[in-house]
C-alpha cells in the first residue's frame, strides 16, 4: 500500500510558525526548534508554504526566485539542517510551488517587460491601449485579471496581484524550467511538492469576453491540464512511491480530481479541494455572510468521499489552511465548546478516506483571531476588499464583522507555544498580532493537559497507522437525514468502522441498525460515550469513533 494512505501532514506557515531571532517574522530555523513538537505529534509531512525568494506582496505565493531561500526566513544552509534533521527523525519536508505565475520581479518578467521576446513568451502579454483589456476577466483579489504595463505598452494577465503575472505552460521553454525547479529540489532532499492553484495552468487558446461569470470557466481544469501535469510528474519522477504530492484545485470537479489522483493517470497522489468552506458564502460569494449550510457541507463530504472511491481518486481531506478561517470558529462553537468542537471536527477528517493534513495550530484548537481595526490586518486580500465593500456602500461595522469570519490573517496569526509575551512566538514586535486568548490556549498548556486537543490528534494519528480499515476501507454515508448528524462507516475487508458526530450544541440521540455495544469505542471526545444497543446519545459537539471486526 502507498505511503501517503497512512500518512499525516502537518501545514507549517513559517511566517507566522516560530522566531528564532527576534525580528518578528517565523524562520526555517524555528521550525528547526520545534521539530521534537512535530515528532511528538506523530506526523510524517511538514508542509511549509512559499519561503523563496519574493517582495512578499502575497506573503511568498509571489515568488521571484524559485531556488533560493528569501533572507526573511535564513539561508540555503538553514533550509539543509532541516531537510536533514527532520529527515533523522522520520519526516519528510514538502515544499509549496507556485507555478500558476511568477512575481512581476521575476528575472523572467523583467526581461519580457523590456522587449525580450522569448520572455515575453514566457506569459501572457496581449496588445491593447489603457482602459481597455483584452477581456472582462475578474482577478481573484478583486479587479480586472488584466494590467497595462506602460515599460511593454501591452496588458499582462493576472488571475491574482497584478504583482502576480501568469505563466504561459503553452511555451514549452515554460514546462522545462518548472522540471529544472521540481529537479533542483529533490536532489536537496525534499520528499514531497504542494502545487498551488495548479487546475488553473491550461488557459484557452482564444481570448473571450465571460458573460457568464469571472472568466473561470475558461481556464478551471483547462483543455490541456492533464497532459501537462502528466508530463512535468513522469519526467521528473513524481510519481515514484517515496514521493508525495498534491495539487491545489480551484473551483474544480470530481471527475477531474479522480483523473488528478487515479494512479493509471500519473498525475498526482492526491488532491484539495474547496467545495465544502463555501457552504458559509452566500449566494457563492465569500465577502457575503451567512451560517454555514449543514446540510450542504454533509452532502458534499458524501458525495467527494464516494465518488472518488468509486474512482480510485485520492483525497487530500483538512478543515483549514492558510487561506481558511480557523475552523473551530467556522463550524462549531469557539467558547464554551472549544475543546470539544476541535476534538469532533479532527474525528470527522481523520476517520475518513483520504490523506489527513493539520494546519497549525488547529491540533491545539487556535481561533480565529478577531481583529477590530484594519490597521491589524496584513492580507493582501482582506485589505483590497476592505476599500471595495466601502465603494459598495456598505457601513464599517458591518466590513469588520466580514473581515473577523472572512479573512485569511484568522488563520495566520501568531503560533502560540506558552502564555508568556507574544505567545512565545518572538522576543521582539510580531509581524502580525497575537491572538488575545494566547494565555488561556498554547502548546505548553495543551502538553501539560492529558484530555488536550493535542493529545486527541496524537491519537487519531496513531489509528491511521494501526486500521487498515482507516487507510483503505471504503466509505458509506450513514444517518443522511438527521438534522445536525454527520455520520458514516468504512469497511475494508472484516474490518467496519463507524463514525458520529454532533454539529449541535445541544445532545442528540442517534444510532441505526447496528448494536453499537459490540462495538470497540476507539476514540470519543466525552469521557462516557452513552451507548444503550443501537442507540447512541451525543452531548453537545459530540464525537465518537467505533471500530469491530467480523468473525470468520
Amino acid at each position: 500500500m502507498e505511503s501517503f494512505k497512512k500518512s499525516c501532514v502537518y501545514q507549517i506557515y513559517p511566517k507566522s510558525f516560530r522566531d528564532s531571532n527576534g525580528d518578528g517574522i517565523g524562520d526555517l530555523k524555528g521550525v528547526l526548534e520545534k521539530l521534537d513538537y512535530l515528532k511528538r505529534l506523530g506526523v510524517d509531512y511538514l508542509w511549509l508554504t512559499p519561503f523563496f525568494l519574493s517582495p512578499q506582496n502575497d506573503n511568498g505565493y509571489d515568488i521571484q526566485d524559485y531556488c533560493r531561500i528569501d533572507p526573511l526566513f535564513g539561508t540555503m544552509e538553514d533550509l539543509e539542517d532541516l531537510i536533514a534533521k527532520a529527515g533523522e527523525l522520520g519526516m519528510g519536508l514538502m515544499l509549496d510551488m507556485v507555478f500558476n505565475h511568477t512575481s512581476t520581479s521575476h528575472e523572467w518578467f523583467q526581461k519580457a517587460l523590456y522587449g525580450d521576446k522569448k520572455f515575453q513568451d514566457y506569459y501572457f502579454f496581449q496588445e491593447g491601449v489603457p482602459g481597455n483589456p483584452p477581456t472582462n476577466w475578474q482577478s481573484k483579489f478583486g479587479g480586472s485579471a488584466w494590467e497595462f504595463s506602460e515599460d511593454a505598452g501591452k496588458y499582462y494577465l493576472h488571475l491574482f496581484d497584478k504583482t502576480q503575472a501568469d505563466l504561459n505552460w503553452e511555451n514549452p521553454m515554460v514546462r522545462e524550467e518548472i522540471k529544472r525547479v521540481i529537479r533542483f529540489w529533490k536532489e536537496k532532499g525534499i520528499k514531497g511538492f504542494r502545487f498551488d492553484v495548479i487546475n488553473l495552468v491550461s488557459k484557452p487558446s482564444a481570448w473571450e469576453d465571460d458573460e457568464e461569470g469571472d472568466g473561470r470557466r475558461f481556464y478551471t481544469d483547462g483543455p490541456r491540464i492533464h497532459e501537462y501535469l502528466r508530463e512535468i510528474v513522469v519526467d521528473t519522477g513524481l510519481d515514484a512511491d517515496d514521493m508525495i504530492t498534491v495539487g491545489e484545485m480551484s473551483s474544480t470537479s470530481i471527475d477531474h480530481c479522480i483523473r488528478y489522483t487515479n494512479p493509471l493517470e500519473k498525475q498526482f497522489k492526491m488532491c484539495f479541494n474547496f467545495h465544502h468552506l463555501k457552504v458559509d458564502y452566500k449566494g457563492g460569494d465569500k465577502w457575503s455572510l451567512m451560517p454555514y449550510d449543514f446540510e450542504k457541507l454533509k452532502k458534499i463530504f458524501h458525495t467527494w468521499q464516494t465518488c472518488m472511491a468509486e474512482g480510485d481518486g485520492w483525497n487530500a481531506v483538512f478543515w483549514c489552511n492558510h487561506d481558511q478561517p480557523r475552523a473551530v470558529s467556522r463550524f462549531g462553537d469557539d467558547g464554551k465548546y472549544r475543546k470539544q468542537t476541535a476534538k469532533m471536527l479532527a474525528t470527522v477528517i481523520h476517520g475518513m478516506r483520504g490523506t489527513p493534513y493539520i494546519y497549525q495550530g488547529e491540533e491545539i484548537g487556535m481561533t480565529n483571531g478577531y481583529f477590530t481595526d484594519i490597521t491589524q490586518y496584513r492580507d493582501v486580500e482582506s485589505l483590497h476588499y476592505f476599500e471595495i465593500l466601502k465603494e459598495q456602500g456598505r457601513e464599517e461595522e458591518e466590513i469588520y464583522r466580514i473581515l473577523r469570519e472572512r479573512s485569511r490573517d484568522n488563520s495566520r496569526t501568531p503560533m502560540q507555544w506558552d502564555g508568556e509575551g507574544q505567545a512565545g512566538f518572538t522576543s521582539g514586535t510580531p509581524w502580525i498580532g497575537v491572538n488575545k486568548n494566547y494565555e488561556e490556549i498554547n502548546v505548553r498548556e495543551s502538553l501539560a493537559d492529558p484530555d488536550s486537543v493535542f493529545f486527541y490528534y496524537q491519537k487519531l494519528i496513531k489509528l491511521r497507522k494501526s486500521f487498515r480499515v482507516i487507510r483503505e476501507g471504503n466509505y458509506e454515508p450513514v444517518l443522511v437525514k438527521q438534522e445536525g448528524i454527520f455520520a458514516y462507516k468504512r469497511r475494508f475487508q472484516k474490518e467496519r468502522l463507524l463514525v458520529f458526530a454532533n454539529f449541535t450544541g445541544r445532545p442528540q440521540e442517534t444510532g441505526g441498525n447496528e448494536n453499537l455495544e459490540d462495538w470497540e469505542i476507539l476514540l470519543s471526545n466525552y469521557a462516557d460515550p452513552k451507548i444503550h444497543g443501537k442507540k447512541l446519545v451525543l452531548d453537545p459537539f459530540g464525537t465518537v469513533m467505533l471500530y469491530c471486526c467480523e468473525k470468520a
